[in-house]
Parts: structure tokens; sequence; C-alpha cells
């Protein structure tokens, strides 16, 4: 082939080869400069420091390699005191050939962390909106939120008649723990009446005056001192074992004969012999065995009264009464203390006494009925100062307590029967004045149904005047 420099032409000749050029020696070499003194060697103890890991995934979490023991230091020996460390006096130390003096020797310190140093005070942390002051109170964690019951307000109402209950429970014990004012009224005497069955009560309301002030007297116009105390209001009641209860009104002018006193009105024997006479007296008029007595004056009369908020009380016709206070419409209206007592106390009608005596079986009814009411009972506001003015005003015999007149009041909240004495009229008599005589044999057979516990024939119930 032509132009090939491989083929075997005779006459020509191979080109000549390149020679590599001459290998140049290193430089030469310069003498070192002079070294610089070394510090004296301070021994360093490197301690592993442990740093938490970085979290990483799954993915990039490195295979763990064999777990070897970190090996413990051995133990540093004491070493004796070195020299301060430093160049020794009169040491200089040499020159550089520029001229140029090395650093002095520096003293290693051991590395503690510091707080960043500001160049003015931080700012302050911003107020919290809870804050009051200042420096308010840190704000409250959050409350967690229970659930609560759907039961809740059927044990609240359900605790309610508990509670109500253990207040009346200690009320009852506190009116019963009040002392009362005892007298001698029930005392045996020969041929006293025997026990008649069932429970019998004596009420009187007496004119006694006693612990009011002037203007007291006047206000509720009793007249002043009228010599030995009276009896306004008579009433007997009568409990059976079973039926009604039956309030029998015995006027006060009744001509009654009076032990070893003769015979005359039979509120003469209270200002004669006190309670007790006139409790022997009733029992031989009426052949009934007296087992419970209350008194009650003017004073505590129109305290009671005052004590329930007044009484409502229906009049006949209109009273018009200086002597007792009054000046009062006919109808039904409320009555306060002062004007109640002058209703069960005036005379200021066509029929007198009789008129009084229905007033007041109509004023006992109403004041029961107000007493035992559950708007009363229940109620603590009006139970207490009630109680507390009947404990004041009471009068009762050595062997009566409060437990005898709760019983009273609570056997006389529902029916009963309000009567009179059968009577059969009028008479003048000397030494004694307008007095009212009673029918002999009716009253004989009324009384007796009440000795024997027996229904009162409807024939000798009276009702009105």
């Amino acid at each position: 082939m032509n132009g090939d420099f491989f083929s075997d032409e005779p006459g020509r000749q191979p080109p000549p080869r390149r020679s590599p050029p001459p290998r140049q020696g290193p430089p030469p070499r310069q003498p070192p400069p002079p070294r610089r003194p070394e510090p004296e060697e301070t021994e360093f103890v490197r301690r592993p420091s442990v740093r938490p890991p970085t979290p990483q995934a799954w993915s990039q979490a490195p295979q763990q390699p064999n777990y070897r023991p970190p090996q413990q230091p051995p133990p540093r020996q004491a070493q004796p005191p070195r020299p301060p460390a430093g160049p020794p006096p009169g040491y200089r130390p040499p020159e550089r050939n520029d001229g140029v003096r090395y650093a002095p020797t520096q003293q290693p310190e051991r590395f503690t962390e510091r707080p960043p140093r500001y160049a003015a005070s931080p700012p302050p942390p911003p107020p919290s909106r809870r804050s009051t002051g200042p420096t308010g109170p840190p704000p409250r964690p959050p409350r967690a939120r229970t659930r609560r019951s759907p039961w809740r307000w059927v044990r609240r109402i359900l605790l309610l008649p508990l509670i109500l209950l253990l207040v009346l429970i200690g009320i009852a014990v506190y009116i019963v723990t009040l002392p009362l004012e005892k007298v001698d009224a029930l005392v045996d005497y020969p041929g006293r009446v025997a026990d008649t069955p069932g429970t019998n009560w004596l009420l009187v309301g007496s004119d006694s005056r006693t612990g009011l002030t002037p203007e007291e007297e006047q206000a509720l116009a009793t007249g002043g001192d009228t010599g030995p105390e009276r009896t306004d209001t008579i009433i007997l009641i009568h409990l059976p074992k079973s039926g009604p209860a039956v309030m029998v009104s015995i006027p006060r002018d009744s001509y009654l004969a009076i032990p070893d006193n003769g015979t005359d009105k039979v509120n003469a024997s209270f200002a004669i012999g006190g309670p007790a006479l006139l409790v022997q007296t009733i029992e031989g008029a009426t052949g009934v065995h007296i087992d419970h007595y209350a008194q009650i004056g003017f004073d505590g009369f129109a305290g009671l009264v005052d004590s329930l908020g007044g009484v409502d009380m229906c009049l006949d016709q209109p009273i018009d009464d200086p002597l007792a206070g009054i000046n009062l419409p006919g109808g039904c209206q409320k009555l306060n203390g002062a004007e109640a007592l002058g209703v069960v106390r005036s005379r200021a009608t066509p029929l007198a006494d009789l008129d009084r005596i229905n007033r007041q079986r109509q004023f006992m009814s109403a004041l029961l009925k107000k007493s035992t009411s559950p708007t009363t009972v229940l109620n603590p506001f009006k139970l207490l100062p009630f109680a507390k003015g009947a404990v004041e005003s009471l009068k009762v015999d050595r062997g009566d307590g409060m437990t005898d007149l709760a019983r009273l009041g609570w056997a006389l909240r529902g029916e009963m029967i309000t009567t009179t004495v059968p009577i059969s009229g009028f008479e003048d008599v000397d030494g004694s004045g307008n007095v009212l005589l009673w029918d002999d044999a009716r009253a004989a057979q009324f009384f007796g149904a009440l000795a024997n516990d027996e229904p009162i024939p409807p024939e000798l119930i009276t009702t009105g005047p």
C-alpha cells in the first residue's frame, strides 16, 4: 500500500525518535528557620460526651455496631506540684529572620459555659390578660371538665324533704324544752269526779294585766286595774278516742254552785280561789273530769295573734265598742292582736254575752286553723315566734308541758264541733246581778254524753244564740 510507513519498501528510512527532556534535580535545600520553644506539656483528659440521639426515620437509621463498653481510664497518680508556667526570669524569646518575636506563652484555662451577654437588659415578657397588676398571678391551667350525672337534680330534690324534716325536728326539740309557767290547777279534793274516758282540757282567758305597761294597757283598752283577776273566757275541749273534737263555751255569767262559797257567777270562783277553785266548780257542775289546764292573759293573747300575722274572721254585724277599743265593720276581714282581743271581749251587741261566746268559739277555730296550717308548721319564721309567744303567755298545770299543748293543737287541726251549754234564760239575782241560767235537764244530758265519751245528740248542739 502506498504511503504506509509500515511498508517494507526499500530505501525508505524510519523517522527519528524524540529524546525525553533532561530531568531537573530538586532545588537546593535551605536551612530551616530556628525552632520556637515549645511550652510545657499539659495533660488533658477527654471524657466521653453523651448527646441525645437525633431522631431519624426508620429507613435512615444506621445499623447498630457491636456495643463495646467504654474503657475506663487508668487511675491518675498524684503528681508533685508543678512550677508556675511561663518562661524563666531573664528569658528572651529568639527572633525570627524578619525581626518579629514570638508571642509569650499563655496559661490554659478550663472551659465554662457562660450565659450570653446583652448590650442592654432583655425585654420583659408580655403581660398576661388575666394579670391585675404589674406582676399579676400566673394564669390558671384549664380545668378538666367532668361529666355531670343526670341524676344530680333528682338527688337534690330528694334531699330537700330530709333537710326540712331535720329542721322541723330541731324546732320541735327546741319548743318542747322551752320552760312554761306552772300553776296549781288540777288538785285532788274530797269527792272529786273520777276519771272519764277521752281527754278533757279547760282553757281559760283571764283579764290579767300582769306585765303590761300603761301604754300597752291603753292600746289594748284593758281599762286599767279592776281588782282581782277574773275570767273572760272559759272553754271546755273534749278529745274523744274516735270522732271529731268538741269545743264547749261556758258563759262566764253562768250561775253555778261554788264549793264552800254558795252560788254565784262562775268567774267569781276564779277571783276567789284561782284556777283550782274554778276547775272544782266546773267538774262539779258538768260531771266531767278535767285532765289538762291552760290559761292565757291579755298580753299573751294579742301577742299570739300578731306572731301569726293576724287571723281571718267573718263578723255577722259591725261592732263599735269604745270600752274594748274596736270599731269594726261587718263581714270577713283580717284582725290583728288588739282587734281580736276586743272582739272576744266586747258585749256591745244585742245579745251581749251570748254573742261574745259565739265570737270566742269562732275566733278559737280561726286561731287553731291558722296555727296548725302547713304555712305555719312548715315555716320556721312563723312557727318559732308563735311557739315562743305561747310559752311566754301561757300558764299550765304542773303536770302539763309543751308536748301536751302540741297534741292539743294537732287534735284540733281537723273537724271540730263548736257549741255552748244549753241555757234556759237570764235572771237578776241580788248580790250577783244579771246571771245566765242553764237548762238543767238538757245540760245533764249534754255533759253526760261527754263524760261517757259518746256523741252529743244533735238537738243539744247550739251553734248560735
